[in-house]
């Protein structure tokens, strides 16, 4: 007569267990490959140069032809803490707003001070003219607009501006009373 094989509770679930792990690992435990190290030498890019950009930002908040629009209202408060404005500013060759339009600056600018006027900016800088028609870099930093001059990094870009990086120098031009304004920019940007 045959005998039965008599195995512990314990013995059976850590055995199960045991089979179960090692089936299920390699389902489980598969990684997918989404990323690879590429060599900059082998994408044939031509030699990194820097260009400089003197531009002026025509922040116009007033009248019919607004190009800065609040979209959240500051608290009651000398910095405007928490305000929000979208931006479609133009960029011109000169100070005057009637001078040459090479491009636009795209984006918002938020106030984050609540005891010094400082801003959050976050622009595309969109060219529509010449050989950068159609290129774009990327400026995101801290303006505290009481200073002179203002320093913010080139974070990206498109177009001829790919791989882009650097910074911005921006200084005011001029500020109306009602509230618009000319900021110099003076871009140092770094690509290929």
């Amino acid at each position: 007569m045959a005998k039965a094989l008599l195995i512990s509770p314990s013995y059976f679930i850590f055995s199960v267990f045991l089979v179960f792990s090692y089936t299920t690992i390699p389902i489980f435990g598969e990684e997918y490959s989404y990323a690879k190290t590429m060599d900059l030498e082998k994408m044939n890019l031509p030699k990194e140069k820097v260009t400089h950009f003197q531009l002026y930002w025509q922040d116009v908040v007033s009248g019919s032809n607004a190009t800065s629009v609040t979209v959240i209202d500051a608290l009651n408060n000398s910095t405007f803490f928490g305000s929000v404005n979208i931006i479609d500013n133009s960029l011109t060759v000169g100070p005057n707003l009637s001078s040459k339009t090479v491009g636009k600056s795209q984006g918002l600018y938020a106030s984050t001070g609540l005891e010094e006027s400082s801003l959050l900016m976050v622009m595309n800088f969109a060219f529509t003219d010449g050989k950068y028609n159609g290129s774009t870099f990327t400026v995101v930093g801290r303006n505290n607009v009481n200073a002179k001059v203002r320093e913010m990094p080139i974070i990206g870009g498109s177009g001829l501006f790919r791989f882009a990086r650097g910074y911005v120098l921006a200084s005011t031009y001029s500020f109306s009373d009602n509230g618009d304004g000319t900021i110099e920019y003076n871009c140092y940007v770094i690509h290929y």
